[in-house]
């Protein structure tokens, strides 16, 4: 594909977490084992397993944290980890970087986003393009859920498929973990995020089965959308989006 020659610019906010015990209180925070490898994905989450953020962990040193969030949650962050240090030895700050995805690989941090080979360079100073359909259609077909479109505050991390690529089951506590174990190890949740083959659907658009609605569309770029659907709803249900016919991919 061609998008494999590509560089994009990646909208994002950073945030440090740096001192003796910043280690310590950011594996008390989010929800991945930010102590298991360079870097992760996690989340911030409310007591009641609602996002907060999503976070992108990087590890720069034994005691140095950059946290790599959505343009618009950098404030949030800072604050909601400021307000939760109480005693711990490590200060917050906001920082100032250039993110760019760099695809087929290479140094950088690696991301998962977009389905191929790709990492995320910060302040390469390269010649990138601005995000255009071409990336959105490869992050749809990846399933990865983008806050203000899959993500908010009603949403559980199962739903959006976060389960499997932010959270460590086997690590201690932090906010939210009490629900979100007991939905994954004793329930399961009611609709999931998944990408539909339908032309010109626009989100917020409904997900039909006949005459009962079974979802929403919140993403969608010419031939292919994101929905949250139904649990029960079968792999090959036939599906409608805006009077138009629609199927599971």
């Amino acid at each position: 594909m061609a998008v494999t020659t590509k560089t994009y610019l990646r909208p994002r906010a950073y945030v440090r977490v740096r001192g003796p015990e910043a280690a310590d209180f950011l594996q008390r925070m989010v929800s991945n084992d930010v102590l298991a490898r360079e870097s992760c994905e996690a989340l911030l989450l409310t007591p009641k397993a609602r996002v907060i953020a999503p976070l992108v962990v990087w590890r720069r040193a034994e005691d140095d944290f950059l946290l790599l969030t959505e343009p618009e949650l950098g404030e949030t962050v800072r604050a909601h980890l400021t307000r939760m240090r109480i005693a711990a030895r490590c200060e917050v700050e906001l920082e100032e970087h250039s993110s760019t995805i760099v695809f087929g690989g290479g140094d950088g941090i690696p991301t998962s986003d977009y389905g191929v080979p790709a990492v995320e360079v910060l302040d390469a100073h390269l010649d990138a393009a601005a995000p255009d359909e071409e990336l959105e259609r490869l992050r749809i077909l990846a399933r990865t859920p983008r806050f203000g479109a899959e993500i908010d505050d009603s949403i559980l991390p199962a739903e959006a498929g976060l389960d499997a690529r932010a959270i460590a089951f086997d690590k201690g506590c932090y906010p939210g973990q009490e629900p979100v174990a007991r939905l994954h190890f004793r329930g399961h949740a009611n609709r999931a995020l998944r990408v539909l083959e339908v032309e010109g659907a626009q989100s917020g658009d409904e997900i039909r089965r006949g005459d009962k609605v079974v979802g929403r569309v919140t993403s969608a770029v010419s031939d292919v959308a994101l929905g949250y659907v139904r649990a029960e709803v079968l792999d090959d249900a036939e599906l409608s989006v805006g009077g138009r016919p629609a199927r599971l991919h």
